[in-house]
């Protein structure tokens, strides 16, 4: 009997188990969350080192065109407005076409055809954006030479890299938000006696219209964060830029060809952490929108 009342009294092995795992995931929980406090708050110090001790005007950072660190004048404006530029460029046009081909792997090939396509497109999601830089380097570029003259590089040739980068991306994400859609909602369109078209357009995309934005705001961020590929593209000029194909720079391949050539604690490396800062606050802005858009659509 008094073995019995112990049984009961003790932790039963699967109570120790739930401790165990609270414990584990509370300490993943302190870790992560540790090391993007500690990101946030080295880049926010490095980032405004500029302005602190180097006696940088904000304002003259953000509104000014004269990047030129050899002459200690540090206007950011060009990178900030390319960056943009570039991103909503791409953005405008991948958005349109992600949604036409998200719309006829989900309401309008056979199935047959869906099981081809849609891997392919998941497949081109991990493509390393090495690979996006270099076709824009070796196709891209040529043509734009080619059909406007000039070396080709600047913001036309960058806009159809991070267009190419970001379709997958943005194509299977609304894929989802299609499949999402409950059937009852087709059924019920259909029921009525609305034609294909009119159900996907009156009823599926309007239903699916939350992902579908969240699709277009993850696109833009990956984006605007973007480095590698586009500095392969773009030219590196940081002045402000005129032309779709006049050679332009980002904040992003002005970090990548300034960091390794800078000392740390000088001034222009200081500049670069500026750049870095507004990075990530514009990072943390798109998913900012991703979870409004997306705590609309839960709502």
């Amino acid at each position: 009997m008094d073995n019995f009342k112990t049984q009961l009294t003790q932790p039963s092995p699967e109570s120790r188990q739930e401790w165990m795992g609270k414990i584990v995931s509370s300490l993943a929980i302190i870790l992560i969350g540790g090391l993007v406090l500690a990101i946030l708050v080295f880049l926010t110090i490095k980032g405004i080192a500029l302005f602190t001790d180097n006696d940088v005007s904000v304002w003259h950072f953000l509104s000014q065109a004269d990047w030129q660190p050899g002459h200690q004048h540090y206007g950011a404006l060009p990178m900030i407005t390319t960056s943009f530029s570039v991103t909503i460029l791409a953005g405008i046009i991948a958005l349109p076409l992600a949604l036409v081909v998200a719309v006829a792997i989900t309401e309008i090939l056979p199935k047959k055809t869906t099981s081809l396509f849609q891997p392919l497109i998941e497949l081109l999601v991990g493509v390393p954006s090495v690979v996006y830089g270099y076709l824009g380097l070796t196709i891209i570029v040529p043509e734009i030479q080619r059909l406007f003259g000039g070396t080709g590089f600047g913001i036309l040739a960058a806009t159809g890299v991070l267009f190419l980068m970001i379709l997958p991306t943005m194509t299977s994400m609304t894929v989802d938000s299609l499949n999402a859609v409950p059937k009852q909602y087709r059924q019920a369109s259909a029921g009525l006696g609305a034609t294909r078209w009119q159900t996907i357009s009156r009823v599926i995309i309007p239903s699916a219209k939350d992902g579908i934005l969240t699709a277009a705001v993850f696109g833009m961020a990956r984006a605007f964060g973007e480095a590698l590929a586009v500095q392969m593209v773009i030219g590196n000029t940081a002045v402000m830029p005129k032309e779709l194909v006049e050679s332009s720079a980002t904040l992003t391949s002005v970090l990548t060809t300034g960091i390794g050539n800078s000392v740390m604690g000088t001034t222009d490396n200081n500049a670069l952490w500026s750049l870095a800062l507004i990075l990530l606050l514009m990072s943390l802005v798109f998913n900012l929108l991703i979870h409004l858009v997306s705590k609309k659509g839960a709502a």
